[in-house]
């Protein structure tokens, strides 16, 4: 690490707040700081321009963000490196290719020591040691000077706020309990009637301070807080307390010999863990996982509003069963945007936190995750230690749905592929799970009771809309024509969209130009691609849907791809591939499940303008006699259909003809 960086120190858990050689220096405008906030919240690690641009400005970005980023920067580091000439390397904020790094030990910035310290505490919760648990909790709360990046705007600094400021509540709880359990509750019960103002729906901080204040003689006072909460959670969610709030209200009531200071306080005694299982324990604590809301979110009004039904209506719902949403639809139509826009939009009717899985069935990065290994990472996003987690699925599914019992939590499972691996994943209770797939998951549907949403491509109204966000309204009404034509080439599929729309980033390039780059058909795929990043290449993302399925629907995919036309029935599906017309329509209805594929009436099927491009390429990879043969028995079919009878030029039944209609 460069002595330029050991003498730097931050602070974010209160007022943004940087120091060089223990004199505190000034950080320059919010823009400035919310930059400071972001590379300090990845201490040591590099972000792209874009991230940056993504995290200070979220939706709101001007045609000067990136000039804006460099900027600030210069500004960032003349207050860090006073004594860095204009030409010299940064040490502290180092350019990374294309991007920046800020450059300081872990230890500096006060985030991570948090963290460590409450790591601390919990590992000694877990071995019974309250003393040194106590202690380590002092020192993480300690370092709090009030509500973290309180002064630095933008969306990264909300979503660190919100999600820090869940993990000091959490901390304060498990501190909580610990106290109880050492028999200090004389000096809890202020410090908790202080943090409930600030929290005024955490019913675990409800259940610690009304037993605190039973332990402190004060009955009267601990029932009260009962009928506060009560009211409250009526008046504001339209729900009753939970469970265990509602038990230890009928244990007071009834005087319970339960709640009375247990002997031996101090050494880990049970008494304060009855809510959650144990004092500290993973229960208490609120995972707070959605990524944040993608920028520029258009349109989708009609699924929005059905979505905003179906999770009011669960919420409202009095059987606590979970409520089960299945978003599908083509690779690349928006489904995880709208699942996370929807998410957030009802972030706060969730009091006890959100997960959020990436299955990863279809991307490109690494292997899928399994039920397993998903249960795994949300334990231990809820506090288990690794080293208690079950070893088998269902043990680990059975932990999940006991610690999730009778939570209000809002889960988004995203990149799924069936629905075994779905399943172990739903709690009871009044949960909401969101789940996106590019498989229609009909089983999960028809067993589960799972609400379906097919996401279809944008209409051009919404089309349009998302590239005037994207280039400004001006620029695209100005070239009204060439953007429809280029919505039309993109399929309106919102990924599409936003790769075109970076590729017009320079503000002087027509969007002539880009209509003539993609006019070649077979070359738009080369196109809509971004350097180094397949998970936004369309080549890519529509692989990944082709090399999930089995033999049988890949090889139909690659002969009607060599069809070369877009829109077909099942009796040339039939002939083109030798088979009859029931197994067809079987193998047909596989490729609509996963989205490869379009229903287009009765027993008639389409490709998507860019699918059909793609099942081209694809079908070079069937062999050549196959393809000939495919030619020869759907040219027998026409012929029949149509009562031709003369002869066919050979040419007529290559495969070359049938690639060379696209």
């Amino acid at each position: 690490m460069p002595e330029a960086g050991r003498s730097v120190r931050l602070e974010l858990l209160g007022r943004l707040r940087a120091w060089r050689d223990d004199a505190e220096v000034k950080l320059g405008p919010p823009k400035q700081r919310a930059v400071l906030g972001f590379l300090a919240g990845r201490v040591n690690e590099p972000a792209g321009i874009d991230e940056i641009i993504d995290a200070v400005w979220g939706d709101a970005v001007p045609a000067t963000a990136a000039n804006g980023v460099h900027t600030y920067i210069a500004g960032l580091r003349k207050a860090l490196e006073p004594r860095r000439g204009r030409r010299d390397t940064g040490e502290v904020l180092v350019s990374t290719g294309g991007g920046y790094a800020l450059r300081v030990p872990p230890e500096n910035v006060d985030v991570e020591r948090f963290l460590e310290h409450l790591s601390a505490a919990r590992r000694s919760s877990a071995d019974g040691e309250i003393t040194e648990a106590l202690h380590a909790f002092d020192l993480a709360l300690r370092l709090w000077r009030g509500e973290a990046y309180a002064n630095v705007p933008g969306p990264f600094a909300d979503t660190e706020r919100a999600h820090l400021g869940e993990l000091r509540t959490a901390a304060i709880e498990d501190w909580a309990a610990l106290m109880l359990d050492a028999g200090r509750h004389t000096e809890l019960a202020t410090v908790l009637s202080d943090t409930i103002v600030k929290h005024p729906l955490r019913e675990r901080l409800r259940w610690l301070l009304m037993l605190a204040l039973y332990r402190c003689g004060r009955q009267a006072r601990a029932l009260a807080v009962y009928r506060e909460t009560r009211h409250l959670l009526i008046k504001e969610l339209g729900i009753e307390p939970g469970p265990e709030l509602q038990k230890l209200h009928e244990q007071i009531l009834g005087g319970s010999p339960e709640l009375a200071v247990p002997a031996g306080a101090g050494r880990g005694t049970p008494a304060a863990s009855q809510a959650e299982g144990h004092s500290g324990g993973p229960a208490s604590v609120r995972p707070a996982q959605l990524p944040p809301r993608v920028r520029g979110f258009v349109g989708r009004h009609e699924e929005l509003d059905r979505l905003r039904t179906i999770i009011t209506d669960g919420l409202a719902q009095t059987q606590g069963k979970p409520t089960l949403v299945v978003i599908d639809g083509v690779a690349g139509s928006g489904k995880t945007t709208l699942a996370l826009t929807a998410a957030h939009q009802f972030i706060d009717r969730f009091p006890d936190g959100q997960l959020f899985i990436n299955f990863g069935c279809f991307g490109t990065r690494r292997e899928p995750m399994d039920a397993s290994e998903a249960l795994a990472s949300s334990l231990q996003s809820l506090g288990v230690d690794r080293r208690q987690l079950p070893r088998d699925l269902e043990g680990r599914a059975a932990l999940y749905r006991s610690l999730l019992y009778d939570r209000r939590l809002l889960i988004v499972l995203d990149d799924a592929a069936s629905p075994d691996q779905i399943r172990p994943l739903i709690p009871g209770g009044p949960a909401c799970v969101l789940v996106t797939s590019r498989r229609r998951l009909s089983g999960f549907v028809a067993r589960d009771g799972a609400h379906r949403i097919d996401l279809a491509p944008l209409t051009l109204t919404e089309s349009v809309t998302l590239l005037s966000y994207l280039l400004g309204a001006e620029r695209v009404a100005a070239q009204r024509e060439d953007t429809v034509r280029i919505a039309e080439m993109c399929g309106h599929l919102p990924l599409a969209l936003r790769l075109a729309a970076e590729q017009l980033i320079d503000p002087e390039m027509p969007f002539s130009e880009l209509v003539e780059r993609y006019t070649p058909r077979h070359r738009r795929l080369d196109r809509l691609a971004a350097d180094g990043d397949p998970e936004t290449t369309l080549r890519e993302v529509f692989s990944c849907s082709y090399q999930a399925l089995d033999p049988e629907p890949a090889r139909m995919f690659r002969l009607l791809g060599d069809y070369g036309t877009p829109s077909f029935c099942v009796a040339e599906a039939a002939a083109l591939a030798g088979i009859s017309w029931s197994r067809a329509r079987q193998i047909l209805e596989v490729l609509v499940d996963n989205h490869l594929l379009e229903e287009d009436g009765k027993d008639t099927y389409r490709f998507h303008i860019l699918l059909a491009t793609y099942a081209a390429e694809c079908s070079w990879q069937e062999p050549e006699a196959s393809r000939k043969d495919a030619a020869r028995r759907v040219l027998h079919y026409q012929r029949t259909v149509n009562g031709f009878l003369g002869d066919v030029d050979e040419l007529r039944i290559s495969s070359v003809h049938f690639s060379a209609r696209l």
